[in-house]
């Protein structure tokens, strides 16, 4: 693979002589008015188009735009037919074609399979305005409208669904969406550097569906791609894939679709060996067979330098809705436009979450003079602002300037998680930078208030007591929500959570801290039902921690199989995928595990999660019982649920956390699950959606 370029040391497309245009257009007469006779390249988008830099097609037009080339945007288009993919005429290059921030199925339906109707990336949270599969029958449509136009297609639904993969909403293992969309080239993760390369090439006339050479690039393929040769085969979970080595030019052959369907123990080897290869310093291309053509997948990009960030986040974009939207409530843009991103990337790699498959395992950070700039643009230009920051962080809140401390053992590293089963010991987890810099956000004149919502990672925020005195002194207003998941060992080990004794640490910190700071706060923790590895006896052992602290978590969050997650392999074929899987000397099978799948028990495990709620008291006597636990049954304060009904409860209801010293409505929020209704969403949560939720920044 070559070297990555600047993102901004290109020779600039000619059309850079026009200008920025104050909104990318979305219609003949916008672009009559910028006085365009046609665009390069069209965007073809599930999400409303808000200009800010949180959006992904406002980052990926404003980027292509900072590069020469006239962008436009098609947004939320009806899809019945192919008239509305033909409202700005034909691109001279390509259509660029995404779902959205969000993973169009994951948007759609609950994780019991219930249409949802609300969308917060809709105008006025309406429902129903992109399609089941939307990169696929977007793609479909622009082919329609211009049969020789090619399609790149991107984001992350296209990223988590490259390769076969499970889908949870038809229980089946589809082919990888390259093959179903017909698109010719699939970007996938924060894709900045192959977007910038494949415009600049389609300009000087080279064919897309040819550039396999990029890094972050799928392409339907005949044959391994020139200058690269194939690894041994590794279809066979008995046999151990060959480790890479440093410049490894060898293609590595996953189980091709067709066997990865017909096995499961193929299956879950399949997603180890992507998994495994995600680090960009060794990771190889990667090959799967699809009939009698093959999915070529490059290795993954090259993370994006701190002036890169800084000049992709400094572009000029408007920060407001397009206003063909007009006084519409677009709830996504009003819960990030007051929140800086000032980080992306996580590598904590929990096995549900969708962050770390899509944006990756480095961090990617902005300078200090960068986000004191945005902040400043926030204070001058967004309408609305009150001085509040409502959130400074990224994926997570306190990653940033995070790094491996040995360029060896970085380009070696091959585990997928930097922080599990404990933190790394060449992991740099001073938190000095962020304390600096928040410490000059809240300084900003015009700024009351700096805000963290993100997610706090506290097995690392427990390594520098300093940054918790620092956040609870100064970041939190009364109440700070993180994510233990759960309390017992089974389902941690299989999320690659740490256990509940890193959460007590941090609680104690916490608690002095803002004692000290003369603040009553208290933490928020959210908690996932469900999740593969998890038995009934695990919820109730929950459940029971859950009175203990007084905690009622009202908003459920239940496993939802997310494509790519190894999570979902779990749940999909009963195996572990964090260990290899091949067979024992005796004979034994790879570790097993179990998945709540049946409707019944997966009310079951979020009713655990819902004991006060009399509307569960019946399930949870009956599960009490059969786990030889009547002693719970009762109406003292030992005593999980009451031994009788109260008169007209039948259902569950209530929405909200409480505590008992604290009665106030909490969302209960958790990434790479279902999610709260949108309108109960923070900016953090809007970024964890995003990453499969949240953040969809590529094409």
């Amino acid at each position: 693979m070559p070297a990555p370029h600047d993102l901004f040391s290109y020779r600039p497309f000619w059309a850079q002589r026009l200008g920025p245009a104050p909104f990318l257009p979305m219609s003949r007469a916008e672009m009559d008015a910028l006085g365009w006779d046609s665009c390069d390249i069209i965007l073809v988008t599930g999400d409303a188009y808000v200009d800010h830099p949180s959006f992904g097609m406002a980052l990926v037009g404003r980027l292509l735009e900072a590069q020469g080339f006239r962008v436009g945007i098609i947004a939320q288009p009806d899809w019945s037919s192919a008239e509305p993919f033909k409202a700005l005429g034909p691109p001279n290059f390509w259509f660029g074609v995404t779902a959205g921030n969000m993973d169009s199925m994951v948007n759609r339906y609950t994780s019991d399979r219930r249409l949802r109707h609300n969308d917060a990336y809709t105008p006025n949270d309406d429902g129903g305005k992109r399609p089941d599969r939307a990169v696929i029958v977007y793609a479909q449509r622009c082919r329609e409208a211009y049969r020789t136009v090619p399609i790149v297609i991107g984001g992350i639904e296209a990223s988590l669904r490259r390769t076969a993969h499970y889908d949870y909403w038809s229980d089946t293992v589809r082919r990888s969406i390259l093959v179903d969309s017909k698109a010719d080239l699939l970007l996938y993760g924060n894709a900045e550097r192959a977007l910038v390369e494949v415009a600049h090439r389609a300009a000087r006339g080279q064919a897309i569906r040819s550039l396999t050479d990029l890094r972050g690039v799928a392409a339907m393929v005949d044959r391994v791609p020139d200058g690269l040769e194939e690894a041994p085969e590794t279809a066979d979970p008995d046999a151990e894939a060959p480790r890479p080595g440093l410049g490894d030019r060898r293609v590595l052959r996953l189980p091709g679709f067709e066997r990865v369907r017909a096995d499961r123990r193929l299956y879950a080897h399949a997603s180890r060996l992507v998994h495994l290869e995600t680090n960009p310093d060794n990771a190889r291309a990667l090959i799967q067979a699809h009939g009698d053509r093959h999915v070529f997948l490059s290795p993954p990009p090259i993370p994006l330098t701190t002036p890169e960030m800084d000049a992709v986040y400094g572009l000029p974009y408007a920060r407001a809705p397009h206003p063909v939207y007009g006084a519409a409530r677009i709830p996504a843009w009003e819960m990030i436009r007051f929140s800086v991103t000032i980080m992306r990337g996580c590598f904590g790699g929990c096995s549900f979450c969708s962050i770390t498959e899509h944006e990756g395992r480095v961090i990617q950070n902005r300078s200090e003079a960068s986000v004191l700039e945005e902040i400043a643009r926030i204070r001058d230009k967004t309408e609305g602002f009150t001085g509040v920051i409502s959130d400074i962080g990224g994926p997570t809140a306190n990653m940033y300037r995070m790094a491996c401390m040995s360029e060896t053992a970085r380009r070696v590293c091959r585990r997928l998680s930097c922080v599990y089963p404990t933190i790394c010991r060449q992991l740099d987890t001073s938190h000095e930078a962020l304390i600096g810099l928040y410490r000059k956000a809240r300084v900003v004149p015009g700024v009351k208030r700096v805000m963290v919502a993100s997610g706090v990672r506290y097995d690392l925020a427990v390594e520098s007591p300093g940054y918790v005195k620092e956040l609870a002194a100064h970041h939190v207003g009364g109440y700070l929500k993180i994510a233990p998941e759960h309390t017992e060992p089974g389902p941690l080990s299989r999320m690659m959570k740490p256990g509940i004794g890193s959460y007590d640490r941090f609680k104690a910190l916490f608690d002095h801290a803002a004692r000290k700071a003369g603040k009553e706060q208290y933490l928020i923790p959210y908690f996932i039902a469900a999740h593969p590895g998890t038995t009934d006896e695990d919820m109730m052992n929950l459940a029971l921690w859950l009175k203990r602290n007084g905690f009622r978590a009202d908003q459920v969050q239940t496993f939802l199989p997310s494509p790519m997650a190894l999570s979902t392999a779990m749940y999909h074929t009963g195996y572990n995928p964090l260990q290899p899987l091949r067979r024992a000397a005796g004979g034994t099978l790879p570790e097993s595990v179990t998945a709540a799948k049946g409707l019944r028990q997966r009310r079951l495990h979020k009713a655990f999660l819902r004991y006060h709620d009399p509307g569960n008291w019946p399930l949870l006597r009956e599960a009490l019982k059969r786990l030889g636990r009547a002693d719970l049954i009762g109406p003292g304060k030992q005593h999980l649920i009451p031994a009788t009904q109260p008169t007209g409860t039948g259902r569950a209801g209530g929405e909200g956390l409480r505590t008992g010293r604290k009665h106030r409505a909490q969302s209960f929020l958790t990434k790479g699950v279902e999610r709260p209704a949108p309108g109960e969403m923070g900016a953090a949560a809007a970024r964890r959606r995003r990453s499969g939720r949240p953040a969809g920044k590529t094409a």
